[in-house]
């Protein structure tokens, strides 16, 4: 038997972090960029020159848990709440009699409550609108190694259906799950979206505390067990499908581990108006139209250029030759510079029912990645679509946006490898974000109509983080797709300026205005991760991990 292999959720604990060593030597050939991180290390400003540092040499994550495990909770605990403790069966079958103490606590052998965990769910359960609970663990990969904390997202079924990160441990409202017969080898999977199928999403809560330890089996099969594990969530999964009505959605597991779903598309396909701001910068603009023609098999697709005053005679010329094969509209955006106008009169003049907003420093790398967007753009109940940006160094430039981050919101994974799983596999899935960055966006044209565009008040900065905001506050989610893969050299057409820094400086003060207790705490970013670096880095100073917490 061969070692069991790490659960497709853990898959971000196997990459290999480079020694500090070979980070200051990689930074040591930037001497420029270095030594303002040194001097904001020796004046005190840590912080600073630890996310300079980050962007420097590239981020990894560092999560070990601090010290030893909590103490166990007493199996007495678990009666004296009104909780029954349920295993699978050796074939992974889970039985739940209808009748019982009031709360079932599903949980696989090996895993073990911490103390205090049991009174926490209890209380939780007050909330007669909970019918299910689930928290963060702490797991070995393997014996005697450092535990690894697994701290979870607020519920998000699109991300649960890719990824299951939700683990074995799930306290359940007995009268909610009776007579629930779940797929084997993903029971806790599997009631999870039939509950939010049958009584809807929000009575699945996310408790940000420790509930559980556990250590991965030294013994368990290899790839083999991993095989099966995956076979039963894709069971789940199409089982869900089934129930939600979504039947003639094909489902099917990456190499990688991640479901990936294929809604059926409208036929004819809809038209995609792939919007372009620009001024001059042909060495940009340039490879960024010729992606979206050559490497972008969306067969339905019209390209607007925003020209916002070229001036540039090879720049002009080049538009001529556009115009003259109809490989491209250019709309006369003159004056100055104004994303969210630019890009609101485009969406005007566009023919296409999808707007697909790219900024000329983004270039199409994997063919296909319209047609994911798309797929989830004209889901009803889905407003802006994300991608994953990849910078010039090869690292992750845009993972979705993650509120409360960097003083105000970063993007997630920021500065990680772009071949990187990310937290949770986070990276390659398809899941819930509270923004994404209109470098690469995608709505369609009537959703995007209904709340009024992009917002003048942002200009240039935070006009698709409040764009998404006001999606979601209408009720449409935003998503990141993460199998959407471009390349972004951020910023590379941007001049710094005085007042380009005045203009972001008011921006930033609308935003915390309209949008402060939101900017906070992001529900899909724990609250135990560090929120001043690049995201999921490291763990909050100071976070216990026990410290009482409301169900999110």
């Amino acid at each position: 038997m061969t070692g069991a292999p790490l659960p497709d959720a853990l898959l971000f604990a196997a990459e290999p972090a480079p020694s500090f060593f070979r980070r200051f030597v990689r930074a040591a050939r930037h001497p420029g960029r270095l030594l303002p991180i040194l001097i904001a290390r020796l004046t005190g400003r840590r912080v600073r020159a630890a996310t300079a540092f980050a962007a420097l040499t590239g981020a990894h994550h560092r999560l070990s848990w601090p010290g030893p495990a909590p103490a166990s909770e007493p199996d007495h605990e678990l009666g004296r709440h009104g909780l029954e403790r349920i295993e699978p069966a050796s074939d992974g079958t889970v039985r739940i009699a209808s009748e019982g103490l009031p709360l079932v606590l599903l949980a696989a052998p090996g895993h073990t409550l911490v103390a205090g965990a049991v009174e926490a769910i209890a209380a939780a359960f007050a909330d007669p609108s909970i019918h299910a609970l689930y928290g963060d663990a702490l797991v070995r990969t393997r014996p005697g190694g450092p535990w690894l904390p697994l701290l979870r997202p607020a519920f998000d079924p699109d991300f649960l259906r890719a990824v299951d990160w939700l683990g074995p441990v799930l306290v359940l409202r007995r009268a909610s799950v009776a007579s629930v017969e779940p797929v084997p080898g993903a029971a806790a999977l599997d009631i999870a979206l039939d509950l939010a199928a049958r009584l809807g999403p929000s009575v699945l809560r996310h408790l940000p505390r420790l509930l559980s330890v556990s250590t991965l089996p030294s013994e368990g099969g290899g790839e083999g067990a991993r095989a099966e594990t995956r076979r039963a969530r894709l069971k789940a999964v199409r089982r869900d499908l089934d129930r939600t009505g979504e039947g003639d959605t094909l489902a099917f597991v990456e190499p990688d581990g991640v479901i990936r779903l294929e809604r059926p598309l409208p036929l004819p396909r809809p038209l995609v108006s792939l919007i372009v701001p620009t001024r001059d910068r042909l060495d940009l603009l340039r490879p960024c139209i010729e992606s979206l023609r050559a490497r972008t098999d969306w067969p339905a697709k019209e390209i607007l250029i925003c020209d916002n005053g070229s001036r540039d005679p090879a720049t002009l010329a080049w538009f001529e030759e556009l115009r003259a094969t109809d490989a491209a509209r250019i709309l006369d955006c003159a004056g100055p510079f104004d994303f969210a106008a630019i890009n609101n009169r485009a969406a005007e003049a566009a023919r296409g029912n999808v707007l697909a907003f790219v900024n000329n420093d983004v270039e199409a790398e994997s063919p296909d990645w319209l047609e994911r967007m798309v797929r989830e753009a004209l889901r009803s109940e889905i407003g802006a679509v994300g991608a994953r940006l990849i910078d010039g160094e090869g690292r992750i430039q845009h993972g979705g946006i993650v509120l409360g981050t960097g003083g105000l919101a970063t993007h997630g994974h920021r500065h990680f490898a772009e071949d990187a799983p990310g937290y949770c596999s986070g990276l390659r899935a398809t899941r819930t974000v509270a923004a994404v960055t209109a470098a690469c966006l995608v709505i369609e044209k009537q959703k995007f109509q209904k709340v009024g565009g992009f917002d003048p008040a942002f200009a240039v900065d935070f006009n698709d983080l409040d764009l998404c905001l006001r999606l979601n506050a209408a009720g449409l989610r935003t998503l990141f797709v993460g199998g959407a893969v471009l390349h972004h050299r951020e910023s590379a057409s941007r001049r710094p300026s005085p007042e380009a820094a005045a203009r972001h400086a008011a921006e930033i003060e609308t935003l915390k205005r309209r949008w402060g207790p939101l900017l906070a705490q992001d529900p899909h970013y724990h609250p135990g991760l560090n929120p001043d670096l690049s995201t999921h880095v490291r763990l909050r100073r100071g976070w216990t991990g026990v410290a009482p917490a409301a169900p999110r």
